[in-house]
């Protein structure tokens, strides 16, 4: 286990423990920290609470929409790998 690394989230600290590195883990805390303060920005609300779910909904929805656009990426070099292979298989008869 890693040194315990502390954190400051939305004017709150957290000392986060596990197996992360530490500027990762800051890294990680800025972004959510990031995301909380946008949310009340936008929001106008002072609710930690508030600010938290919505910015992890904020967060899910990007990671959800990352996740579509790698597998919409990877169906596409499927299909383009498929499409040389037919290529390729028919060049070699012509050739045998």
């Amino acid at each position: 286990m890693s040194a315990p690394v502390r954190v400051q989230i939305f004017g709150q600290t957290y000392v986060i423990r596990g197996e992360l590195g530490e500027s990762y883990v800051k890294k990680l805390a800025a972004y959510v920290d990031e995301k909380m303060r946008a949310i009340s920005d936008a929001t106008s609300t002072v609710d930690t609470q508030k600010a938290a779910v919505l910015a992890a909904l904020a967060i899910a929805d990007e990671l959800h929409s990352a996740q579509k656009d790698r597998s919409d990426r990877e169906e596409l070099l499927r299909e383009q790998a498929e499409r040389c292979l037919t290529l390729v298989e028919r060049a070699l008869k012509q050739t045998a």
